[in-house]
């Protein structure tokens, strides 16, 4: 069994499964939030195959930035299938969408607006960081 389908068979129960020759991670964070703690716990994803619910452009640039060579989304946002096809990740997918959007259902996802004219994985890494650290900032004010 290949590793792309060991994280799709290990997917339910969580919002993303990540696995590469039989060591598989898991999480039950929305979002982004999976990947950018992988990423801040320095865990080397490379040649890791992902699983997620929901790949926007902004989870398509983290898999990038990590070297992740295999995607399955249940949903996946055009810009996210565009970023995949531009670096050669083999993906596949459930629906394909327009856009992600945020969890109150009434704009796009905040995620994906940071990343919308960004095309540089580094790059994309450090504005999702800022925005996530803004977004906490502001939420820790209410």
């Amino acid at each position: 069994m290949t590793d792309l389908n060991v994280a799709k068979n290990n997917l339910e129960g969580h919002t993303i499964c990540l696995c590469r020759d039989g060591n598989c991670l898991f999480s039950e964070k929305r979002g982004i939030s999976p990947m950018m703690t992988f990423i801040a716990d320095g865990i080397d994803l490379a040649g890791y195959s992902v699983a997620d619910i929901v790949v926007g452009k902004a989870a398509a640039m983290l898999f990038v930035k990590c070297g992740i060579k295999q995607v399955f989304a249940k949903t996946l946002s055009q810009s996210g299938k565009r970023v995949l096809e531009k670096y050669g990740i083999h993906y596949e997918y459930e629906t394909l969408t327009d856009k992600i959007i945020n969890r109150a259902g009434t704009d796009m996802c905040p995620m994906e607006k940071a990343v919308f004219e960004v095309d540089d994985p580094e790059t994309a890494y450090s504005v999702l960081k800022e925005k996530l650290r803004l977004m906490s900032a502001s939420s820790n004010l209410t």
